[in-house]
């Protein structure tokens, strides 16, 4: 994926990206060579660098003939860090008064191999200290690749234990940090589904479970 694509994530349009990136590839240059570069229409390239020069990404250098210069990469990832770190901080503070953080005891419902493999991948991606995995094997690949070097993975197959799956289903569990956790259930003639939840003593069931099992096989 180039880097326009990736400035038009943060809120550039595809002309601007163009642009930009263009000015980055030539340092300095008037509008006729930029919109060359970049491959713009020439009749919309000057509202593109001036729309650019409002953002802060472009200056012009010389008015007669006109050239235009970049704000420095390093200078526009910088500046793009904070103004996404304060976006997310404000965010926190919304919600947080929209929606109080939930008792430690809730228990929400999963519905579907996409919700139950992207929150799996949360919790994984999010882990600090442990992560304890039993289920499918591919996922369970997947799973512990994602996880951070330094973190302890637990890692078990259930088969040797009572089933906490209804026949013809295969068990799916997650848990991490002692934190959160998903159980799960794949097969049959059901949906996939489960539940995630962060009571402590539910998380520390799934441990233990995947634990057991563990030592079961040894």
């Amino acid at each position: 994926m180039n880097a326009a694509i990736h400035l038009q994530a943060l809120g550039l349009t595809e002309y601007e990206s163009k642009a930009y990136t263009a000015l980055l590839a030539l340092g300095r240059a008037a509008p006729a060579r930029i919109a060359r570069q970049a491959q713009i229409p020439r009749p919309k390239i000057y509202e593109t660098l001036e729309r650019l020069e409002a953002r802060g990404l472009a200056t012009r250098v010389q008015q007669n003939p006109l050239e235009y210069s970049p704000l420095s990469a390093r200078e526009f990832m910088d500046r793009s860090r904070r103004s996404f770190n304060e976006r997310i901080e404000n965010l926190d503070r919304s919600l947080a008064r929209l929606a109080p953080d939930p008792a430690p005891e809730a228990v929400y419902p999963l519905i579907g191999e996409i919700a139950i493999k992207s929150l799996a991948e949360n919790l994984v991606e999010n882990a600090k200290k442990s992560v304890h995995l039993a289920g499918s094997e591919p996922l369970l690949d997947a799973l512990e690749n994602q996880t951070s070097r330094g973190v302890q993975v637990v890692r078990a197959e259930v088969s040797e234990l009572p089933s906490i799956a209804r026949s013809g289903q295969r068990a799916f569990l997650v848990a991490r940090d002692g934190e959160a956790a998903i159980v799960a259930h794949f097969g049959g003639d059901r949906e996939p589904h489960g539940v995630h939840t962060h009571n402590p003593v539910i998380v520390k069931l799934v441990e233990g479970y995947i634990a057991l099992a563990v030592e079961t096989k040894k």
